[in-house]
């Protein structure tokens, strides 16, 4: 599947590229024709340090960040983006003027959920929320829930990859848009035309990667 690999740069950060790859794909509530591979985003030391610089960029010194929840294995670009925000001169009000990076749980009925030891880091704070890929915004939807419901005040959201400009009145900031892959297309699982043409599944996907179908 990686021969069909596809290379996307980003207009305002050249040295940013998007991997994407053609095909049949299904998500856990979608089927998209295109698989969006930010892994090497993700997880390449010089291509994280340099999503978290353009993405610190988009943000005013006014803006404040005590938590970074990072989801979608977006760990290391958090780290990055947390020492990036702090050099920006970006307000924490944590008693050490440092920031928080943590990562949720999915429980077994799939519900966001944060342990006891790091509600601490996001109840009465304000946090950033950071994702891989945005599509429907179902995920970043639930990821709202979750931080509202363990008192967390969400003060910016980041996502590398977004089809979506706003959610609940909350700007979505994004280095890649809709209009950088026009072809993308998202459908429901019962009217999917790639479906009623036959076209075979290569992998099911989500946010931390793919497994291809034998």
């Amino acid at each position: 599947m990686e021969q069909r690999v596809q290379y996307i740069y980003s207009k305002k950060f050249p040295e940013i590229k998007m991997r994407v790859i053609p095909g049949h794909f299904v998500t856990s509530h979608s089927h998209i024709n295109y698989y969006v591979d930010l892994t090497m985003t993700r997880y390449r030391e010089s291509e994280a340090k340099a999503v978290a610089k353009a993405i610190a960029s988009k943000y005013s010194a006014n803006t404040i960040v005590d938590t970074i929840v990072c989801m979608d294995g977006c760990e290391v670009i958090g780290a990055y983006l947390a020492d990036e925000f702090t050099k920006a001169g970006i307000i924490s009000m944590n008693a050490h003027k440092t920031i928080y990076v943590v990562s949720p749980e999915f429980n077994s009925t799939g519900q966001i959920i944060f342990r006891q030891n790091l509600v601490p880091m996001i109840q009465g704070k304000n946090v950033f929320l950071l994702l891989a890929s945005t599509t429907t915004g179902m995920t970043l939807h639930r990821c709202l829930e979750c931080i509202n419901y363990y008192g967390g005040h969400v003060s910016g959201i980041t996502s590398i990859f977004s089809l979506i400009n706003s959610i609940c009145g909350i700007h979505v900031s994004s280095l890649f848009k809709a209009g950088d892959l026009p072809d993308y297309k998202v459908y429901s699982h019962e009217d999917c035309p790639l479906c009623r043409d036959k076209v075979p599944i290569d992998a099911f996907v989500n946010g931390y990667g793919y497994s291809e179908l034998k």
